[in-house]
């Protein structure tokens, strides 16, 4: 397989934020995010790179959040993050730590599924279709730890797909689909970088490069991919976003600094980017 692909892992609302400046930063300098061949979208980056995928400007995206539009209230408490991390740093077996981790999920007591729909049904601004360019969906089945993948061909409506990839565990409740429940797709790896195997000019936007419990990061499977000969960029939060964005990744406060943070540092990094992304057109 030849051709281009833009990975855009998950970070919450704020994370996503600064994705969003990223994406904006990088199109204001020239790199024209449309000549993807794929999207791959976990989590926050299901969320933009459906409305990518839709025809929703990088721009309009980060102009939102500079806003305060796109709001996202996702409140996590000391409990949830104490259960959570319990779930998933208690194997060091990557398939077992998912799989505690799906457990605790499918038992915490959430809100209704609705309301997450709901939620994201707002966020995607009115898409409910497949779009038209490929696009592809991560989740994570919440009963055997397997990662998945839906896109067009799937009978899983974009709303309950991008849903499912959203569902925070111990957070959000898992998502029903196609028979199954699923949990966020960030559970194993937060950007999914591995499905973007395959294709010689790559490009990944990570807010959270590293995953919690016995994972691979995205550094890790960057290296990977470029050891198998892929042109690869990564992009990661330098010091000033990582400052701008801070600790507490659903501080919704903070998500006009991170998109500005994100703007500044892909105008710095748009030479090296160009350089991989031209090679793919």
């Amino acid at each position: 397989m030849r051709g281009t692909a833009l990975v855009l892992g998950g970070g919450g609302p704020v994370g996503g934020a600064w994705m969003t400046g990223v994406l904006a930063g990088l199109t204001e300098a020239g790199i024209d995010l449309d000549r993807a061949d794929v999207i791959i979208g976990t989590s926050a980056g299901a969320i933009f790179g459906a409305r990518l995928a839709a025809g929703e400007a990088p721009g309009e995206l980060c102009e939102r959040q500079l806003a305060r539009s796109d709001k996202v209230e996702l409140r996590v408490t000391a409990a949830q993050t104490i259960r959570f991390l319990w779930a998933a740093l208690g194997s060091r077996d990557p398939q077992r730590s998912v799989r505690r981790l799906g457990r605790a999920a499918l038992g915490a007591h959430t809100g209704p599924e609705s309301e997450l729909l709901d939620a994201v049904g707002t966020l995607l601004r009115g898409a409910r279709d497949w779009p038209g360019r490929a696009l592809r969906i991560t989740a994570v089945d919440a009963e055997t730890g397997t990662l998945a993948t839906f896109d067009a061909h799937t009978k899983v409506p974009l709303l309950e797909a991008v849903a499912a990839s959203c569902a925070v565990p111990l957070v959000s409740p898992p998502v029903t689909a196609a028979g199954r429940r699923w949990i966020d797709g960030g559970s194993r790896t937060t950007t999914n970088l591995h499905l973007a195997n395959g294709y010689d000019h790559i490009l990944a936007v990570a807010p959270i490069p590293k995953a919690v419990g016995p994972h691979p990061g995205a550094p890790q499977q960057a290296a990977q991919l470029a050891a198998q000969g892929a042109e690869i960029t990564l992009v990661t939060p330098d010091r000033p976003s990582r400052r701008a964005m801070g600790r507490d990744l659903t501080a919704n406060a903070r998500r006009p600094a991170a998109a500005r943070a994100g703007h500044t540092q892909a105008t710095a990094l748009a030479h090296a980017v160009h350089a991989v992304w031209r090679g793919g057109v």
